[in-house]
């Protein structure tokens, strides 16, 4: 009997042995995290007043522009986030989010959190100037529901 129990509390020491030496295996990451470039876009550019609406079908866009500007009587503002971001709306949340611009190595830029550029949150830049920005959702799924969103500035920059 004494010998089992010699026997039991040297496989248990083991075991815990074991348990130590192997919290300190360093594992390689399954996934490379592509850390975003700096972005050719100026977050201080999308700070304002916006006209916003969207469309599913390319060919819809200049009509959706045109919706757009008739937003800019009730429109959707965007302000400094407290991180040198912007305070925005994200895909399927009533709250608004600090999101930034974030260049990737294809050359795409991309709007979302503080995550790896492309991530399935984030949205990528179509297109980009100081009156007129058009932003579509990364994700499939959400671009299917929310279709690809314009953004006439409401009070033109010069």
């Amino acid at each position: 009997m004494r010998v089992s129990r010699i026997i039991a509390a040297c496989g248990l020491v083991a075991a815990l042995g074991g348990c130590n030496a192997a919290s300190d295996v360093v594992l390689a990451p399954t996934q490379t995290q592509t850390a975003a470039l700096p972005s050719a876009y100026s977050i201080d550019k999308m700070v304002g007043q916006w006209g916003v609406a969207s469309y599913r079908d390319d060919k819809d866009r200049p009509r959706t522009e045109a919706m757009a500007r008739t937003h800019c009587r009730n429109p959707y503002v965007i302000t400094k986030g407290p991180s040198d971001g912007v305070m925005m709306h994200v895909a399927d949340d009533p709250k608004v989010y600090e999101l930034t611009f974030k260049g990737a190595p294809n050359g795409k830029v991309y709007l979302g959190y503080n995550a790896p550029p492309g991530d399935p949150q984030d949205r990528e830049v179509v297109s980009f100037s100081d009156n007129n920005v058009v932003l579509r959702f990364v994700d499939p799924e959400i671009n299917t529901r929310y279709g690809t969103y314009v953004y006439v500035r409401c009070t033109q920059r010069t």
